[in-house]
């Protein structure tokens, strides 16, 4: 009995040393190419290019077998090869975010802005589920901004992402001994608990990227006051019907109300609707980038918590954290 156990373990090791040497073949995907356009819609010449804002506004690549450009990154992308297309009449931005930080939604807004005045072209966003802080922040680089009746958008203000474990260090008995050149160079440590004249200290630069961001709002809604807009910039969130009533948005209406708008804006009868993927993607319709994207917290685990207990940097971010 025992002769045939260890024959059959033999047996069935030798199988698995078989196997593993070569006989099963695993098929990579191919790496990534150069962006194709594809027709989501129409048959003209002119054409309306839908570019995505989605999930966590961020410069980090996406990881996996083949590292992807970031959300900043890729939207460059698709406008740069857009600009040299002649038969890009006007571009439609499909807003699905919380917002992400305040210097990649600055950097977005500024990308979208910089190609509008280079083409000449209209530019119109659309907010679909989501589109708050650093989402309403990229979409007011727009000409127009329609919302959806049910769209959460808003949430103007900055908010300062920082952690304090001095409390955990105590409890195991670590302590964290510090040199540095100032007093204030520390400042922001999760080693030890924020002093009132370090709180100042983020709370001016808080302002100061407040301020900058009412700016924009004031330069995409001229027909509101500063006064107002301060006013609606405490933080809180709006329907899609609020926003319109307030003056935050231009419209309620669907993706396709906005690619009307758009069309219109470029006087344009007829006009194909298209897009850029990266070979391997299929997009069917003007809807499927946004398949399976999910709520805000959703969006939200993207945001890499554990980098920011490792690295201990404050990170200031234009997003609406529910």
């Amino acid at each position: 009995m025992r002769r045939i156990l260890l024959f059959c373990l033999t047996v069935w090791l030798g199988g698995v040393f078989s196997v593993l040497a070569g006989c099963i073949t695993i098929n990579l995907p191919p790496p990534p190419g150069p962006l194709e356009e594809e027709v989501l819609s129409g048959t003209a010449s002119s054409k309306v290019l839908l570019v995505d804002v989605s999930g966590l506004i961020s410069s980090k690549e996406v990881r996996g077998i083949y590292p992807q450009p970031g959300l900043v990154a890729s939207v460059k992308e698709v406008l740069t090869v857009a600009a040299e297309d002649s038969d890009v009449k006007a571009l439609v931005v499909r807003v699905n975010s919380p917002g992400g930080t305040v210097t990649a939604s600055d950097v977005l807004y500024h990308e979208i802005r910089a190609f509008k005045e280079k083409r000449k072209i209209p530019v119109v966003a659309s907010i679909m589920g989501l589109g708050t802080s650093g989402g309403y922040y990229v979409a007011s680089a727009a000409d127009k901004i329609v919302a959806h009746s049910s769209s959460v958008t808003g949430s103007i203000g900055v908010i300062m992402l920082t952690v304090d474990a001095s409390g955990l260090l105590e409890k195991i008995g670590v302590e964290a001994n510090t040199v540095a050149s100032g007093p204030k160079k520390g400042m922001g440590s999760p080693l030890r608990p924020m002093t009132s004249e370090e709180r100042e200290v983020f709370q001016s630069v808080i302002d100061s990227f407040h301020d900058r961001f009412l700016d924009v709002v004031q330069q995409g809604r001229p027909q509101l006051s500063a006064k107002q807009i301060r006013t609606l910039a405490d933080g809180r969130i709006y329907s899609g019907t609020q926003a319109k009533e307030l003056g935050l948005v231009d419209d309620v209406g669907y993706l396709e109300d906005a690619i009307e708008l758009a069309k219109n804006a470029a006087g344009l009868e007829e006009a194909k609707v298209v897009t850029y993927h990266r070979p391997g993607e299929y997009r069917h319709n003007i809807y499927s980038s946004f398949l399976g994207a999910g709520t805000a917290l959703a969006h939200l685990s993207n945001l890499d918590a554990m980098a920011l207990l490792h690295s201990g940097t404050p990170q200031f971010m234009y997003l609406w954290m529910p």
